[in-house]
This record gives C-alpha cells, sequence and structure tokens, in this order.
C-alpha cells in the first residue's frame, strides 16, 4: 500500500470565464471536465490536465464569485508547481509570460533543479519546474490541440510546498502514516524560514513531492481567490482506498470516510497543521460521461445530480468553452 504521487490539486478563484482563458490560452492546458462543486452545486468547479486528465495532471478550481483575495500565510498549500519537460522550456516560457504580460521571477536553482515563478490573474503562486533530471513519476501527455508547441507543453503537477509554523507533526503524518520519504532539503528563499525540507512517495521525482517550509513569524492563512484549497494524493485503486481509510481511522485522524466524486472515490482529512489532504484514486477517469474529444465542451454531472441539472444551469453563468 503506496501513495503513488500527486493526484491533483484544487484552488480557488471568483471569475470562471477568466480562469478558462487563462488556464486553457495562456497555459495551454485542456478543460476536461466542465462541472459543479458537488458540496455546492451553485458554482462551477473546472478541471484541467493533460490530453485525458492523467491522475498527476489535474489542475482544479472550484468558482467562488464573491470570495475575497487570499490573505498569505502559515498553515497553508502556499504555492504549486506545474512541470515542463526541460530547461530550455523555462525559457520559452519565460519569453511568453513577458509577452502576456503575466507575472514572473527569474529562472533559479531550486532543490535540484532549475524553476521559474509566476502568479496567475488572481495572484495563484506558481513555479514552473524542469524535468531535465527527473527519474520519477512520468509526466502526462500534451493535448493536441493546445496552443503550446508540444515540445514545451505543461506535463502536469509538480512539487506541492506547503508553509507550516510546526514542520514535526505535518512530518509524522507524512512519514509514518502516509508512508513518505524524507529526502533532501535545500535553502528558503525568504526572510524568516528554516530550510525547506522534501518528502516524497511512490517512485518519486517531481510528480511525487510535497516540500515543507516552517514558518512561525506569519499568521495562518485565509484562505479565498488565489488561494489553495486542497491537495490530493493518488491511491491505485477503490479496495486500496479501503485500506487507506482504516489505517487514517486507526490513526485516530479524523475524515471524511470513503467519498464517491463519480470520477474518483475520494477521502478527506486534515493534518495536524490543518492543511486538507485528499486521497483519491486512479480511475475511473473523466472519460467516463463524455467522449475524449469533447471533453469539457458541455456541463456534465455525475448521476446523483443529473436529476437537478435544469435547476443547477438556471444559476450558474454561461461558460463559453467551445473550440474553435
Amino acid at each position: 500500500m503506496e501513495l503513488k504521487g500527486i493526484h491533483h490539486v484544487s484552488a480557488i478563484t471568483a471569475r470562471a470565464g477568466d480562469n478558462f482563458d487563462f488556464y486553457t490560452k495562456t497555459l495551454g492546458l485542456r478543460l476536461i471536465k466542465k462541472t459543479v462543486n458537488q458540496d455546492d452545486i451553485s458554482v462551477y468547479h473546472l478541471f484541467y490536465g493533460d490530453e485525458v486528465g492523467n491522475p498527476g495532471t489535474e489542475l482544479t478550481f472550484f468558482e467562488i464569485p464573491n470570495a475575497g483575495k487570499v490573505h498569505e500565510g502559515n498553515n497553508s498549500i502556499s504555492e504549486l508547481s506545474l512541470r515542463v519537460a526541460n530547461d530550455a522550456a523555462l525559457n520559452f516560457w519565460k519569453k511568453r509570460f513577458e509577452e502576456e504580460g503575466v507575472w514572473h521571477g527569474e529562472i533559479s536553482k531550486r532543490y535540484t533543479r532549475l524553476v521559474l515563478p509566476f502568479k496567475d490573474f488572481e495572484g495563484q503562486r506558481f513555479a514552473l519546474v524542469s524535468d531535465e533530471n527527473n527519474q520519477g513519476v512520468a509526466g502526462g501527455n500534451p493535448w493536441e490541440k493546445s496552443p503550446i508547441p508540444v515540445e514545451f507543453a505543461i506535463l502536469g503537477l509538480g512539487p506541492v510546498s506547503l508553509t507550516v509554523p510546526n514542520i514535526e507533526p505535518t512530518e509524522k503524518v507524512l512519514v509514518e502514516i502516509m508512508g513518505f520519504r524524507k529526502v533532501g532539503r535545500y535553502p528558503s528563499e525568504g526572510a524568516g524560514q528554516a530550510e525547506i525540507i522534501v518528502y516524497e512517495t511512490g517512485e518519486g521525482g517531481t510528480g511525487a513531492e510535497v516540500h515543507v517550509a516552517t514558518r512561525n513569524d506569519l499568521p495562518p492563512e485565509r484562505l479565498g481567490r488565489g488561494g489553495v484549497h486542497h491537495v490530493a494524493f493518488r491511491v491505485d485503486n477503490e479496495e486500496e482506498m479501503k485500506q487507506w481509510i482504516a489505517r487514517i481511522s486507526e490513526n485516530r485522524i479524523r475524515n471524511s470516510g470513503f467519498v464517491d466524486r463519480y470520477y474518483f472515490r475520494s477521502l478527506y482529512f486534515r493534518e495536524p497543521n490543518g492543511i486538507l489532504f485528499e486521497l483519491a484514486t486512479d480511475g475511473p477517469g473523466f472519460a467516463t460521461d463524455e467522449e475524449l474529444e469533447h471533453l469539457g465542451e458541455s456541463l456534465a454531472l455525475p448521476p446523483f445530480l443529473e436529476s437537478k441539472r435544469e435547476q443547477i444551469e438556471a444559476k450558474l453563468k454561461p461558460l463559453n468553452t467551445k473550440i474553435n
């Protein structure tokens, strides 16, 4: 029983239409599912990924139209990263960001690889990370209709960064319960931080790492637009998920129990510093209710919400996701 890597991450946007434009047109990801938040069916839940939304490539957003801006701080998922094939791709993206007016930092070395920090239009914090020397979890397959040349395309999710006031309880959950391995450390880039500790699971590498920074000089983050709601880790199948539910429960960690998200099966819990973790199965996948060629073009609802379609569509602002 071993987690295979990062499954998906879910963040918050206040503007679904602009979000769609940025992630499909500027970043070249595919919208693989346009659906609703199953816990609040009045708002969109948008899924982006590679050509079919393979596990490890899924970047998702809950639309909360009145969400205030995130107040960055502690007890948070403080940065996401996206993988590209090599160092040369970072130079392509730096030039593209300059042309598109996207805020970005400089290409620099972080841990064992080069990265390029950037932010989306709501201040969501990212880094592009080079897979030049990656020996771990394989990346995804770029979508053939992406506006980005295939050699520079985003291949999936890279390391997820956490910021906590006390690393010990978080490390205990990651290592002793979830089976991560502590594999390295590197200097922090900001004042007031200790070294950043790197943990990996499964085959390791960019698609299977969590980087944890310790900060005791920050207030807790107030989540809003431009913030990250949770990170999910890959479980091979439903039978193994049941074993993880038992393991988390045996360790007296409050959890959601088994949750059927239709496209995958899930378990949710908070680690001791309050960050929301999800475990999610690799299947069934996103082609269960749409043809691969037309993923994300229409509003998709799981069967248990289909009877409410008229009610749901009446409350949603139309989102034009047709491919021209």
